[in-house]
């Protein structure tokens, strides 16, 4: 306790720093008061077969995504997830189309250009899935839950639909320009932590009112949990050195030397970020259910479902090579250790030393990957065996991994600013490892 008032008392003495978290916390706020701000022309007190419909499945999850705000038929119901799924589109593009390599190799000026085409890309997005939510607010409400008519309703709630998500995206971006982290992953980590109460407090009820072991089988549930959050951090903090004697057995290279050599790799190098797009693509079917066949709406509306933890699953594993591909880029990780006078013992430097890093970089990944699948789906496996879907999200899935991936960041942000000012750490090695970064030694 006393090493917390400390470091409270440090992190308040650097302006800086302190003037980072009070914006944060600030930006945070106005976002959680925007979800309770009901849609015009709806009644607020009429809202309970909407939040019904959201306490589980699929819905569930997007609920949970916007920090409650698609249950609450708020201005903020669509959240930040039209941005993470049009982020996706441009990278995509990124790869097939040259237009937007060129944007990518013109270094500030063809980031702005690409973040600007995002954003008229998120507009249109917004709008159709917009569309898609005011028809289920119709199927769902009864018909005294309006109190304007169809036509003026869906007129005037489309375009404050599409502003409340841009706003939510320009909060984002404030956070992460004024404040501390990535802020578009803290908006959805807030929402996520949002849910956590409601969560455990529904499973506490419904465990309590089973007749027996009841109380047992929650306390076995949280031990559980305790062990999954555990078994989270170690696959988000990966392995952050990767020895050369070992890197050269996953290629196949058995002339290594005897000296202890590390190569700054991480078997999960791509964090939490492939769990956010893959599953940004797993809420389109539900958007665009009036569009599709009713059977790919119906198999992928079943979070417990084959077809929707396979498809899930196999989008992890795709983006996870996708993103580390983007994030690690072994011509200029070769080069840099040519600068710095550094080589791979065995290993010649320029293109060998380019094919060497790649190949350890496709082998590492593959099993970094799978774990980090099998993690996102355990979700199914808790509700198969009785626990309610509003707990069962957070044991692994892709609200606790954005969860603990997001809080680690934002301590590594604070960290760094104290020890840049030579004070103690968050933690006696003073070493937190966030998903985003890993230790350079060649």
């Amino acid at each position: 306790m006393k090493k917390f008032i400390e470091i409270v008392k440090n992190i308040y003495k650097i302006e800086e720093l302190r003037s980072r978290i009070i914006t944060t916390l600030g930006f945070i706020l106005i976002y959680r008061l925007g979800s309770f701000i009901v849609l015009p022309g709806v009644d607020p007190s009429r809202l309970s077969e909407l939040r019904q419909q959201a306490s589980e499945g699929i819905l569930g999850l997007i609920s949970m995504f916007s920090g409650g705000a698609f249950a609450n038929a708020s201005i903020f119901a669509l959240g930040i997830m039209p941005y993470i799924s049009a982020s996706i589109v441009i990278q995509l593009l990124g790869i097939a189309i040259p237009y937007f390599q060129r944007l990518q190799r013109e270094g500030e000026s063809g980031r702005r250009k690409m973040n600007q085409i995002t954003r008229y890309l998120t507009i249109l997005i917004t709008a159709i899935q917009a569309y898609s939510y005011l028809a289920n607010l119709k199927a769902t409400l009864p018909p005294k839950a309006f109190i304007i008519g169809d036509t003026f309703f869906h007129i005037s709630s489309v375009p404050i639909l599409v502003s409340g998500t841009m706003f939510v995206m320009w909060i984002g971006e404030r956070i992460t320009d004024r404040g501390i982290g990535n802020g578009i992953s803290l908006i959805i980590m807030i929402g996520i932590i949002a849910r956590l109460p409601f969560a455990i407090s529904a499973e506490f009820a419904s465990r309590l009112e089973e007749q027996n072991g009841g109380l047992v089988m929650f306390l076995l549930e949280c031990v559980i949990l305790f062990l999954v959050f555990v078994l989270v951090i170690l696959l988000i903090q990966g392995t952050r050195r990767i020895p050369v004697q070992y890197a050269k057995r996953i290629v196949g290279n058995k002339q290594y030397g005897g000296v202890r050599q590390y190569i700054p790799l991480k078997v999960n190098a791509a964090g939490v970020m492939p769990i956010i797009f893959a599953q940004a693509l797993m809420f389109i079917p539900m958007y665009v259910s009036g569009y599709v066949s009713e059977g790919i709406a119906v198999a992928f509306a079943n979070y417990t479902g084959f077809w929707y933890n396979f498809v899930l699953g196999l989008l992890i594993v795709l983006f996870t090579y996708f993103y580390t591909a983007i994030i690690i880029n072994p011509t200029q990780m070769a080069e840099d250790m040519k600068k710095n006078g550094g080589f791979i013992p065995g290993v010649k430097p320029g293109k060998k030393t380019i094919e060497f890093l790649d190949s350890i970089m496709s082998k590492i990944t593959l099993p970094g990957s799978f774990f980090l699948a099998l993690v996102a789906i355990l979700p199914a496996f808790a509700m198969i065996t009785g626990v309610q879907s509003q707990f069962a999200s957070f044991y692994g899935g892709t609200s606790l991994l954005i969860m603990v991936g997001v809080v680690l960041d934002t301590l590594q942000q604070i960290e760094s600013h104290l020890l840049m000012r030579h004070y103690d750490g968050l933690m006696k090695s003073g070493k937190i490892k966030g998903r985003s970064g890993f230790a350079a030694a060649y």
